[in-house]
């Protein structure tokens, strides 16, 4: 690429090098930070609700990050060229085939707020040196700027080409404007979609973490295909990672092979949404199930399928992993992080209506030990069961999906 300005001083340069040097380690908490603050004034309220997008566009700040730090590590304060790998590629593919034009601009505009106040708080402790800082600061700040206004040509670049190449994209924006709310008549959507509206619908969210394993999606939905005979079958690749699937039938379709797929699939997930009727069930439905896989990816939790029916408590007290560990630590204190056993068992008695025969049979223990544990997890508990037992299950819960919360840092 052309450089459009001298490159630094060896001083500059070292002290450039040795800043991101430092940044480096903490790349991908840093493009967290940018990718929530970009993605607030880029994309609509809709596109926010879909966690698969989510991933992948944490990815794509983290990659832009992560490429401007190397580089400036390997030619301190020079021009850097975008990198527009095949990961990033499909999901510009998946937003232009739904229908999405992010405004590449506004985004870097909000990532750039935050990112140049933590680049002159790591060169400030840096430089002693007044005239190394200014000299640091202004050749960091063209190779900052002209590096934003490279990736955003790049990524509309990109986003055209998508677009000549897309041949499905009327069909899948169709899907997208009913499951944001657009009003439409079902005859209207039945005949573009071939797919009854006036019925029963469950929606299903189906996804893997690693885009490698895409085709384990597509083998998941041919199975399920296969169990469904006598209903009808909608999907949508949402994503790279991600495929929305919708069954239909006369009364309400049956998840247990659903559930019965996707733990036998490779690796893929499955968040399920209540059953609706009708195009409004048909939007309903789905935008569970996109609750319900946020809530899987925002806690960190490994769960392989999740309905929203049971989680929807769960989903309204933790909207983000900080105050669901705040919301599990006021309720449940030193029981957190006791044995595990003793939780399961306050659980499973909560939710056998605090019937300790019924309680020990699913747990295949002695009612003894049940009675034991449970009153053992009670005291433990700064909530007594008894006196709230939705909020000491709604924490359980949180736990049971995400036994890993505990550890992280609270805010």
């Amino acid at each position: 690429m052309e450089e459009l300005w001298p490159p630094p001083a060896p001083e500059a340069a070292e002290a450039i090098r040795a800043v991101c040097q430092r940044l480096l380690p903490d790349a991908e908490a840093l493009a967290d930070a940018l990718s929530a603050s970009a993605r607030r004034v880029q994309y609509d309220p809709a596109v926010l609700s879909d966690a698969s997008l989510g991933e992948e566009d944490r990815d794509l700040n983290h990659s832009d990050l992560v490429q401007w730090l190397t580089s400036n590590i390997q030619h301190p304060g020079r021009r850097v060229e975008p990198y527009i790998g095949p990961r990033i590629t499909a999901y510009i593919g998946d937003l232009v085939a739904r229908g999405i034009a992010p405004d590449f601009a506004e985004g870097w505009r909000a990532a750039l707020g935050i990112g140049w106040r933590r680049w002159l708080e790591e060169c400030s402790a840096h430089c002693a040196d007044r005239d190394l800082l200014v000299d640091v600061l202004d050749v960091s700040a063209k190779a900052l700027m002209q590096y934003a206004l490279d990736s955003v040509a790049t990524l509309r670049e990109v986003s055209l080409v998508a677009a000549m190449g897309n041949a499905d994209a009327e069909a899948i924006a169709l899907i997208q404007m009913i499951a944001s709310g657009a009003p439409m008549a079902e005859d209207f959507a039945e005949e573009r979609l071939r797919y009854r509206m006036a019925r029963w619908h469950v929606g299903l969210v189906l996804w893997v973490d690693d885009p490698d394993r895409q085709g384990a999606l597509d083998e998941a939905i041919v199975a399920l295909r296969s169990t469904e005979a006598g209903r009808s079958t909608l999907v949508a690749r949402a994503s790279t990672t991600s495929r929305w699937v919708w069954l239909s039938g006369a009364d309400t379709p049956d998840l247990h092979p659903a559930e019965k797929i996707v733990t036998t699939a490779d690796e893929v997930r499955v968040a399920v949404g209540r059953p609706g009727r009708g195009l409004d069930g048909f939007r309903s439905s789905h935008q569970d199930a996109l609750s319900a896989q946020a809530l899987i990816v925002r806690l960190g939790s490994d769960r392989r399928f999740t309905a929203y029916a049971d989680v929807e408590l769960i989903d309204a007290l933790t909207k983000d992993r900080a105050s669901a560990r705040r919301f599990v630590l006021k309720t449940l204190g030193p029981l957190a992080e006791a044995d595990s056993a003793l939780r399961q068992a306050l659980l499973t008695y909560v939710q056998c209506g605090f019937n300790t025969t019924r309680a020990a049979a699913n747990l295949y223990a002695h009612r003894n030990t049940i009675e034991r544990r449970v009153s053992r997890a009670n005291e433990l508990s700064v909530v007594k069961v008894e006196n709230n037992p939705t909020h000491v299950a709604a924490a359980l819960l949180v736990l049971e999906l995400a036994p890993e919360i505990m550890t992280i840092c609270p805010s």
